[in-house]
């Protein structure tokens, strides 16, 4: 598989010349399969009007487009109404929330809600494409791509702390691990439960939004440090680890010299970039 980043600031999009490097889109990460070249979708920041135009523009069609979401606080589903294949009649997308524990029960009301005429042109039933609303109250699922395809795919969910609740996924194929986990506030102590969901990924995304100085300001906020990131990619003994979520006031000379600052202790991890490609 292939882990592309399409979106990895938090919170708030930002444009400005001091954020090039990095990217000012909010969270959206791309999974392709090689053999395939099927993809599937985690989260849809403003990153995901890139990634719908690149698809586009590939002329690649597959029938169905999986587009999993961890949360839905505001910076992780403000680029869904900009997702270009959502306007294809021809495309059958579905919305996936795995996992127990949440406190919502229509997921198709969140989408509906966001697109009401109040707040944008086009409402959620004129997009054109044909929805499917998976909010599916279990913590596995195993996905196959159609009855020819032999190869599956396993799906892990974990609920961590966050206002609101959030989730991270750990996905398994063909002996690759790869696990997303952003939004999450681990605390005095590292949750285990995260520690687990990422033992032995061959690539941990794992958000980290504040230094430590910063995390004693924002105890509250849902968030993670540098130091805590680096703390669970040890626990889990994972192969690589990217960081992502950066905060909207870090600007690229911050994030590099993080970058090299956590690279002293953790020489496998990186802060992920717009556009960046991992292959596993």
């Amino acid at each position: 598989m292939i882990i592309k980043f399409f979106g990895v600031r938090g919170s708030i999009p930002v444009c400005h010349p001091d954020f090039q490097s990095f990217g000012g889109n909010t969270t959206c990460v791309q999974m392709r399969m090689k053999d395939t070249n099927n993809i599937a979708i985690f989260d849809a920041g403003t990153g995901i009007r890139d990634l719908g135009k690149e698809y586009m523009q590939a002329n690649h069609h597959q029938d169905e487009i999986f587009i999993a979401f961890s949360h839905f606080h505001w910076d992780h589903i403000q680029g869904f109404p900009f997702f270009a294949p959502a306007f294809s009649k021809n495309q059958k997308i579905n919305i996936l929330a795995l996992g127990t524990g949440r406190e919502f029960k229509n997921l198709k009301d969140i989408f509906r809600f966001q697109m009401r005429e109040e707040y944008f042109p086009v409402e959620l039933n004129q997009m054109g494409a044909r929805f499917y609303f998976m909010l599916l109250d279990k913590d596995m699922e195993i996905f196959q791509a159609d009855e020819k395809d032999a190869k599956h795919t396993i799906v892990i969910a974990n609920k961590h702390k966050h206002p609101g609740g959030a989730f991270g996924y750990r996905i398994e194929r063909e002996g690759k691990v790869f696990v997303f986990c952003t939004d999450v506030e681990h605390g005095d102590e590292i949750d285990q439960n995260v520690v687990r969901l990422a033992e032995n990924a061959d690539l941990l995304v794992h958000e980290a939004q504040y230094t430590s100085e910063e995390l004693k300001e924002k105890k509250g906020w849902g968030h993670s440090s540098y130091e805590q990131a680096i703390q669970v990619a040890e626990m889990a003994e994972v192969k690589q680890l990217a960081i992502t979520h950066h905060d909207p006031d870090h600007d690229d000379e911050f994030l590099t010299k993080m970058e090299k600052e956590c690279q002293k202790r953790y020489k496998d991890c990186f802060l992920a970039r717009e556009q960046m490609e991992i292959e596993l």
